[in-house]
């Protein structure tokens, strides 16, 4: 068996542990909910992730690694994300899930291009649902609807969120072994034109959700 390709394994490792650290927050979330329905709309996302994460780990050790080895250079610094982004209640989690979830979905999304069909594919398989995404909408939404003033606190939140997602982001190169480096240069992807798409992006999804940039 010829050696796994390292861009690879590293890109699925750092999937796979995203996909775990979802898990273990939106579960912790759920109990954040005001109502069983909201609750268990959460708890539905949780389970989706650990799917999520089962598909992943299953591909590493099919490559021959442990999903362990995949995922240990990304903890530290998904870790410390998570950490400092603790939310105090419910509209902080759904803003977080909108905000912070989507961020990374399309940070994958844009160098997912340098794998093969089959790897690629399963990146695009384990992105957020769109549904999660509308759910978190509508509840923002509703929320500013109720009370106007909300929608400064979630905007501050919001653009935290993003802070820190960035701060993230340089940690993770840090962490990262050269291998994604190596993916990214492989795609052809222009890095300044990346994340000039997510932060398009990311202004867009603020103001559908009734926040300010």
């Amino acid at each position: 068996m010829s050696a796994p390709d390292p861009a690879l394994v590293d890109l699925l490792g750092l999937v796979a542990y995203g996909e775990l650290l979802a898990f273990d927050r939106l579960a912790a979330d759920a109990r954040l909910a005001p109502d069983l329905r909201r609750r268990a709309a959460l708890s539905e996302m949780a389970a989706a992730e650990i799917a999520h994460y089962r598909w992943i780990a299953d591909r590493i050790t099919a490559l021959g690694v442990t999903s362990d080895e995949a995922m240990a250079p990304y903890v530290e610094a998904l870790r410390a994300y998570h950490d400092s982004t603790e939310p105090k209640d419910w509209l902080e989690a759904v803003t977080k899930a909108y905000v912070g979830d989507a961020i990374s979905d399309d940070f994958l999304r844009g160098i997912a291009g340098g794998l093969d069909g089959p790897d690629q594919r399963l990146i695009l398989d384990v992105l957020h649902d769109s549904r999660y995404v509308e759910f978190a909408a509508t509840e923002i939404r509703a929320a500013i609807e109720a009370d106007p003033r909300v929608a400064n606190r979630l905007s501050m939140w919001a653009r935290r969120l993003v802070g820190e997602a960035l701060s993230q982001a340089g940690r993770v190169a840090a962490a990262d072994r050269g291998a994604l480096t190596e993916l990214i240069s492989r795609e052809g992807v222009d890095v300044p034109a990346l994340f000039r798409r997510l932060t398009d992006a990311h202004a867009a999804r603020m103001t559908a959700a009734g926040l300010n940039n």
